[in-house]
């Protein structure tokens, strides 16, 4: 692999930057990988690019916000429209659905039929869920190649996605059974951050630029 690819045609990455989440980490396990991931805010890129990653950690409210307010939202909608290959990551799972429940309801990007609930304090004593777990792939998404099953990812949330679509690549179960990953058409998606998740969670990057 080559560094310095954000040039060519065929592999240009870009780190969607709304001014929240770890970019940084993100980019790096991708420089690990011998990819030029750029880290960007401008809708050209966005544009341009082959491979979108929307990375997030914090509010979802204040993520959409924030996304509206830079003149993001809909550039992204438009991406995942014309088929680029698009990874969400935690937050940035949860905002390709259509709501929120957190800090009162919120609206989304749409982009995939379902919502976002809290755990349930009566059922989950310890929330955030943090740290690492292991996630039951189903299917066959090609993220997933040569990644074993009940492979450990690092998670930390207090909000999991509630797909109204058959969409769920991976589920894990921490108290409950939630959807750990989506995969629809061009899109995937993870509840955890693969960017954390040592050896596996490099295998996933490195599958998904390779799609």
């Amino acid at each position: 692999m080559n560094l310095n690819n954000f040039d060519k045609p065929e592999k240009k990455i870009a780190i969607i930057d709304y001014g929240m989440g770890n970019l940084k980490n993100v980019r790096n396990a991708f420089t690990y990988l011998g990819f030029d991931a750029k880290i960007t805010g401008d809708y050209k890129d966005i544009e341009r690019s082959s491979h979108l990653i929307l990375p997030g950690v914090g509010g979802f409210k204040d993520a959409m916000l924030t996304l509206k307010q830079k003149g993001l939202a809909e550039p992204v909608k438009e991406a995942v429209e014309a088929g680029k290959n698009f990874l969400g990551i935690c937050l940035g799972m949860q905002l390709l659905f259509e709501s929120s429940e957190e800090f009162g309801y919120s609206e989304g990007l749409g982009i995939l039929k379902g919502k976002v609930i809290k755990f349930d304090e009566k059922k989950v004593p310890l929330i955030p869920h943090i740290g690492w777990n292991d996630i039951c792939i189903e299917g066959q998404a090609k993220e997933f190649d040569g990644i074993k099953n009940n492979s450990f990812f690092y998670f930390l949330h207090s909000y999991y996605c509630v797909p109204e679509e058959d969409i769920t690549a991976a589920f894990c179960d921490y108290y409950v059974r939630f959807s750990a990953c989506v995969k629809k058409g061009n899109i995937f998606a993870c509840q955890f951050h693969p960017e954390k998740s040592h050896t596996e969670g490099l295998a996933l990057l490195e599958n998904f630029i390779g799609s």
